[in-house]
């Protein structure tokens, strides 16, 4: 949108638009910065209004500052959507293939030996990509600005049990993985960058046939539905699947003092991770079921919502029972709980843990302070989910479109993108990463924003449309705010 020809790498052109673990979209703090994206017209909230197959506002008893828009997907219609809108989108070029190395000129003859979250000025600028193709022929894309976006990727290890593999993640509906990006963490390393080892996991799917449905606890959609689109919103009009009434309701189960023991009873099955002398360094705020049973010893149950994965399929994600247990534990879990007593596993859970980049090694652009015109997005920063992936890459992707313009022309840097925390949570975001940097994976939430009686979601496009237009970021023009004055 910025103007600048594009090129997006990736392993796999059909995986585009994959939601590799909660098919879900917003939430409490997630829920604003979707709405954010959406002012700026990025694409996540588009997408997830054209798949969206639950939505509810969460926190609706509470001010409208907390409330958090929150939508369940259909996996396959918000890849189908993702990837068609990708397809035919100006200035942009998909390239299959993986990302091996930086295209770098070094600055100086040595490399830096300097910590590169210190450097006082970079020692190399950007000349583009090595990229691998399937047919292992080797290929150099030339760029003035490069955006590594490489998520679970870098160096990743998958776990289930105490069986490691490498990769990073599973193909859906397969034991197949998508290799791990070892080439780019190895360049990384070498420039001195600060990395960490962090963990996620993934739950079990289950077969929804084998879930006995009637026992548990329905919560069904809202009809009407908020959506995440600005433009939909004020054209009155509803998400399409909401519009048709074809949604899905979800249902609430928990666990109980018989899953409490066997999760301890088994913890000795669990994986021996890389970071925290073996513990794993995973998300605070979406632990395993392990990690909230160790936690929490007193409590005698935690809840698990049963969520369907689209229309047109009967798996179930578990939400809140992730656990990388053999599968056949991750079973007797499982149906040690209300109406699943009988529950059969689709594909089971897993870990995987993957190096980051402490984000104190970036500028408020997500520029990086040591290689001019490389810039981080997502979870190499050390967050955690779609929304903070998204939130992150449409700012580096603006400054990253704008500094390659200006290079073309000859001209000077331009004046960089920023959102200040009184503007957004994109923002706070943003700036929290940059300035504190993080020992775990990050996640937003609305208490993290100090200005957030005035950062409501439902504002966000008086907020950000505007100062999107002015940098050139808005290419929709029924979003384009009525001239001041």
């Amino acid at each position: 949108r910025t103007g600048a020809r594009t090129a997006l790498v990736t392993q796999r052109l059909d995986t585009i638009g994959e939601l590799s673990c909660n098919p879900s979209v917003g939430g409490i703090g997630k829920g604003h910065l979707v709405r954010e994206i959406d002012a700026l017209d990025g694409l996540i909230g588009r997408v997830a209004d054209e798949a969206g197959v639950h939505f509810r506002m969460l926190n609706r008893r509470k001010g409208p500052a907390v409330r958090g828009p929150r939508a369940q997907m259909d996996r396959d219609l918000y890849k189908d959507a993702m990837q068609r809108i990708l397809n035919s989108y100006d200035n942009l070029s998909l390239v299959e293939a993986s990302a091996q190395d930086l295209l770098l000129d070094e600055l100086s003859s040595s490399k830096i030996i300097v910590d590169a979250s210190q450097a006082a000025s970079p020692s190399a600028n950007i000349r583009g990509v090595q990229v691998e193709k399937a047919d292992g022929t080797s290929l150099d894309i030339t760029a003035r600005t490069v955006v590594i976006t490489t998520g679970t990727f870098l160096r990743g290890v998958l776990m289930i049990g105490h069986e490691r593999y490498s990769g990073g993640r599973h193909l859906r509906d397969s034991e197949e993985v998508e290799p791990p990006s070892v080439g780019l963490a190895q360049t990384l390393a070498r420039y001195q960058f600060p990395l960490g080892r962090l963990k996620t996991g993934t739950p079990a799917r289950i077969d929804g046939k084998t879930i006995n449905w009637d026992v548990l606890k329905p919560q069904p959609s809202e009809n009407p539905a908020t959506p995440f689109s600005h433009l939909l919103q004020f054209n009155g009009e509803q998400p399409p699947l909401v519009a048709k009434n074809t949604l899905v309701t979800c249902h609430q189960t928990s666990t109980n003092e018989d899953t409490h023991k066997l999760v301890m009873e088994y913890e000795k099955l669990l994986p021996i991770y890389d970071g925290m002398d073996g513990a794993g360094n995973g998300p605070r705020y979406c632990p395993s079921i392990y990690k909230k049973v160790q936690r929490f010893p007193e409590r005698t149950g935690h809840n698990c919502f049963l969520e369907p994965e689209g229309l047109n399929t009967d798996i179930v994600y578990p939400n809140g029972m992730s656990g990388p247990y053999p599968e056949e534990i991750q079973q007797k879990i499982l149906r040690s709980m209300l109406g699943l007593e009988e529950v059969e596993i689709v594909r089971p859970g897993y870990d995987v843990e993957y190096d980051f980049v402490n984000p104190i090694s970036l500028q408020h652009t997500l520029e990086t302070k040591s290689i001019n015109g490389l810039y981080l997005a997502g979870q190499i920063c050390g967050t955690t989910g779609y929304e903070e992936a998204a939130a992150q890459g449409i700012v580096a992707g603006a400054n990253a479109g704008r500094a390659a313009i200006a290079d073309g022309a000859g001209e000077k840097k331009p004046e960089p993108f920023c959102i200040g925390r009184d503007e957004g949570y994109i923002g706070v975001l943003i700036d929290d990463l940059v300035t504190r940097g993080t020992s775990e994976p990050y996640r937003m939430f609305t208490s993290r924003a100090e200005y957030r009686i005035s950062l409501r979601a439902d504002n966000a496009d008086l907020r950000l449309t505007r100062k999107g237009h002015e940098y050139g970021l808005i290419r929709d023009e029924e979003r384009l705010p009525p001239p001041r004055g």
